[in-house]
């Protein structure tokens, strides 16, 4: 196999299965990649897009191709030399509906069930109506509505023998104890013999067990023609006597059915964010991690599998522990798989998303992250501080919303006390639990605690920290502080002592130091849910909602990215680089996944923008006047908002189609359709004038008839074409900024991780518009040509030169692994004219030798050329300053006819003369 040296990420679903990826292995191999790396492969919900909705994890998906499937396309990829990377989820899985078995047996028999331990409920509530069971809030309308009108019927599973409430999609099994209560309202001598069969369950010691045969029995008799219909009408809800029947059948259940509205204050158990349909799993819990990964580690034994990505790892009660298991079990198989997928080393990756200053902690024992934070460093690189002052401004006028830190803060308080208020009023409860332990402050009330807990998670700076029995970690300590700081300056003084309090229990005095008992139990509880609860709230907060509130440039906006900060100079990039080097230089780098807001060049065209503030600026004003007829006025505000268009003209800007005919109705209805579904999402998203939970029909609306008249009627021709040549007049340069995104993530230290259709342009916007279908029989035959550079250059528009830079640099990777995994990274001076606008590293390996060199910042070094290469004059005196152990040399470029031959300096003029960005491999 050959060693990890790129990955690319595919999407599977029932439309692009496992076996539909078999006939795309050659091409990957002949792009350069060492490694697919895949979506979800175990049993998802039923027409899962995604496969994170898991129901089962002890089989691949059959949707999928199942088993077989996945065997034929290693079989693929082992032809070629080439190992497979799988995406997991260790935090939840899909719970309502019918399909989970595990969720179905936790519903019926409740803490009987051998699966009552899997999924992290409280159990104890202080909700009397909760007392012991578990809120289902899965209805469409209130309990008692849904019951009067008959909605939520009893029902038989004929196929397994089942009694159950039905709700749609969702089936809520009977406990079998209670089934005698129904079955004894049939007169069939069978069902009524049955239904004494059932009442012996009491008595038994193994009840589940002796439950299944009278399932099975059950079934073969109704389906042999006794019929059920007397029993089920008895409890039909549409009357007065089955309304109080089914009600009491109910409430011996396990479960509380309840409305979905009531998941935010009342919810019991552990989501998936605010997900009311994916459940948390306990996989901190011995039991639970080896089912949940039994199938994982057979494929890893079986040498089907060479690596994992691990989703959502702050979810987890105890990450660091999570991944140290993990790694260990891991390892422990690497010795039986077969000869022909033997690896000396199995790489683990962890979904992490890093705030400013933040940096994985080295004790986990994984390979690093998927990459969220290199993205974040290339855009920062990308855009011009010069920009900010009068972008910041250009955004303040026209939409009246407050900086992204504030914004921020509001929508942390919004969550806190809408969609995750149940969470964090199960954080108070548990710290009021601590506070009662001890007689120094049992004093302490829920409320007090729980403002002090509200304005601590709202100024959290990261998704979370790693609190574990000896406190906090050291790396972890500025950002409590930060925290707790901000903490201050929301609270009055008169809470600041509760503060002081907070920073003691949570993880200021180590539940280590304390004896063990109940104290203990209840301060580590404590800690574990404070921090599964500021990682979802960072989440809402920021990717969910103050990024569809805040656009002083989208470009900005994006997962893992510190949207506060606006750009940074070429020596932060180093920095980065050469820590990530020394600390997990095999980190993934990725500039698009499958969760990102835009497309990576998208980003890269918008961030031009930068560069052009005041013309920006002007434009915008301009738009807006011409855009004045499309307006409408709501009773709540214009509509749009002056916020919600602003994110739509750049928006357009950024995602305009490169070869898009305005004349073309139909294209143009395409695109305007995508947009539609972008802003629809996007004003819900950003929870203002309308929301998922409440959609705002008239709003949405109004602003649906803005994009159609912008982009559909004759009408308003010139606000189109105004917006198409604006769109135009920045995509050279950023196009420009796509290639240099793209060579930065081959040639820094890590490993590159390509999205599935990326060797093209991307200039999609958020799922599921990021998850369209790829087409390559396009991309196979454009890499079997060996187009020249000057055509590639030509005709930049169809994305070729792109995927031609990728092929070249990807192979350079495979000639040279040693150099690009593990050789040093050596930042490179830069002098002259335009010395700002370049950036500038070799890496140097034994005996082999690489110069990367880049453009930035290039708008105005671009001048009028009609591609994305600046032309050599415009570079005047700017030169690279190569150490003496660089030169003298000759070195060979990408598409290169010629050596470069330099001294100590290297001109631009010479380096990027034929191509937008070099690599330069030194010739022995």
């Amino acid at each position: 196999m050959k060693p990890l040296t790129a990955t690319v990420r595919l999407q599977f679903h029932s439309d692009f299965t496992l076996d539909d990826a078999v006939p795309l292995v050659p091409y990957f191999a002949r792009l350069g990649i060492s490694h697919l790396y895949a979506s979800p492969i175990l049993k998802a919900r039923a027409g899962s897009r995604h496969g994170y909705d898991v129901v089962d994890p002890t089989r691949v998906n059959p949707e999928l191709g199942g088993e077989a499937a996945l065997q034929r396309l290693v079989g693929a990829l082992r032809q070629h030399s080439m190992g497979l990377i799988l995406d997991t989820v260790s935090n939840h899985m899909a719970v309502g509906g019918a399909d989970n078995p595990w969720w179905q047996s936790l519903l019926a028999w409740g803490r009987r069930s051998p699966y009552a331990e899997f999924f992290d409920i409280q159990w104890h509530s202080s909700d009397p109506l909760l007392a012991g069971q578990l809120l289902l809030p899965f209805l469409g309308t209130d309990y008692g509505v849904a019951l009067q009108q008959g909605d939520i019927p009893l029902t038989f599973d004929a196929d397994l023998g089942v009694l159950e409430v039905a709700h749609y999609d969702h089936r809520f099994p009977i406990c079998p104890l209670d089934y005698p209560r129904i079955l004894g309202h049939s007169q069939h001598p069978q069902l009524r013999e049955l239904a004494q069969r059932f009442s012996s369950l009491h008595e038994s010691p193994k009840p589940l067990a002796d439950a299944l045969p009278l399932h099975a029995e059950l079934a073969r008799v109704v389906n042999q023609g006794a019929s059920l219909d007397e029993a089920l009408s008895a409890f039909d809800s549409r009357t007065e006597a089955g309304f109080k029947r089914l009600h009491q059948l109910l409430e011996r259940q396990t479960y509380r059915l309840a409305s979905w509205r009531t998941a935010a204050d009342d919810i019991n158990w552990r989501r998936f964010f605010d997900i009311n349909e994916l459940g948390g799993l306990r996989v901190e819990r011995a039991l639970v991690f080896e089912a949940t990964h039994a199938k994982l580690f057979e494929l890893i034994e079986r040498g089907l599998v060479d690596g994992l990505r691990i989703d959502h790892i702050d979810g987890l009660a105890d990450p660091r522990g999570y991944c140290r298991k993990l790694r260990r079990r891991v390892d422990s198989l690497l010795a039986t798989r077969p000869l022909d997928a033997a690896l000396e080393h199995f790489p683990i990756y962890v979904e992490k998303i890093l705030g400013v200053d933040e940096h994985l902690h080295q004790d986990w024992l994984t390979d690093g992250t998927t990459g969220y934070e290199f993205m974040n460093q290339v855009s920062l690189l990308q855009h011009d501080p010069a920009g900010e002052e009068p972008l910041t401004e250009l955004w303040r006028s026209v939409s009246e919303r407050p900086d992204f830190p504030e914004e921020v803060r509001q929508a942390r308080h919004l969550v806190l006390n809408a969609s995750l208020a149940g969470d964090c009023e199960s954080v108070a409860q548990a710290l009021l639990q601590v506070a009662r332990d001890d007689l120094m402050t049992r004093d302490l009330t829920l409320g007090a605690i729980r403002r002090a807990l509200q304005a601590l998670v709202e100024h959290y700076p990261v998704y979370r920290t790693y609190i574990n029995a000896i406190g906090r970690p050291a790396e972890d300590e500025a950002f409590f502080q930060q925290a707790l700081s901000g903490a201050r300056q929301t609270l009055s003084e008169a809470d600041w002592p509760l503060l002081d309090q907070l920073q003691l229990w949570l993880g200021g005095q180590p539940w280590r130091r304390l004896p063990p008992g109940r104290p203990r139990k209840h301060l580590r509880h404590a800690c574990v849910r404070f921090q599964q609860l500021t990682a979802p709230s960072a989440a809402k907060a920021v990717e969910d909602t103050a990024f569809y509130r805040s656009a002083r440039l989208l470009s900005r906006n994006d997962v893992g990215f510190e949207a506060e900060r606006f750009s940074a100079a070429p020596e932060a990039f180093h920095t980065e680089a050469e820590r990530r080097l020394r600390d997990f230089p095999d980190n993934l780098l990725a500039t698009a996944t499958h969760d990102h807001k835009r497309g990576e060049d998208c980003r890269a065209r918008l961030a031009v923008l930068s560069e052009r503030g005041p013309w920006l600026a002007s434009r915008v004003e301009h738009w807006r006047e011409l855009a004045a007829p499309l307006r409408q006025a709501l009773e709540d505000g214009p509509a749009p908002s002056p916020a919600d268009e602003m994110m739509l003209l750049q928006t357009l800007l950024g995602s305009w189609p490169l070869q898009l005919d305005r004349h073309d109705q139909a294209a143009l209805g395409r695109y305007a359709e995508r947009i539609r579904q972008w802003q629809q999402k996007a004003l819900r998203e950003a929870k203002l004038r309308s929301a998922w939970s409440a959609p705002n029909e008239a709003y949405e609306a109004a602003c649906a008839a803005y994009i159609d008249g912008l982009l559909l009627e004759r009408e308003n021709e010139q606000l189109r074409n105004s917006l198409a040549e604006a769109a135009q007049s920045i995509a050279c340069a950023g196009a420009l900024n796509g290639l240099v995104q793209c060579l930065l993530r081959m040639t820094s230290p890590g490993l590159p991780d390509l999205y599935q259709g990326n060797e093209y342009w991307d200039l999609s916007l958020v799922d599921p518009d990021n998850r369209r279908p790829v087409d390559y029989a396009v991309r196979r035959a454009s890499l079997d040509d060996s187009t020249p550079l000057a055509a590639l250059l030509e005709h930049w528009r169809d994305g070729r030169i792109k995927q031609a830079l990728i092929a070249q640099v990807l192979d350079c990777r495979q000639a040279y692994p040693a150099l690009f995994r593990r050789g040093d990274y050596l930042p490179l001076a830069v002098q002259g004219r335009h010395a700002d606008k370049v950036l500038a590293f070799a890496r140097l390996g034994e005996g082999e030798r690489a110069i990367v060199v880049v453009p930035r910042l290039t708008y105005a070094l671009l001048g009028n050329s009609p591609i994305p290469l600046i032309p050599a004059q415009n570079w005047d005196d700017t030169r690279l300053i190569l150490p003496f152990a660089l030169s003298p040399a000759n070195w060979t470029g990408l598409f290169a006819s010629r050596a470069v031959s330099p001294s100590r300096e290297l001109m631009l003029s010479a380096v990027l003369a034929e191509c937008p960005v070099n690599l330069l491999i030194q010739q022995s």
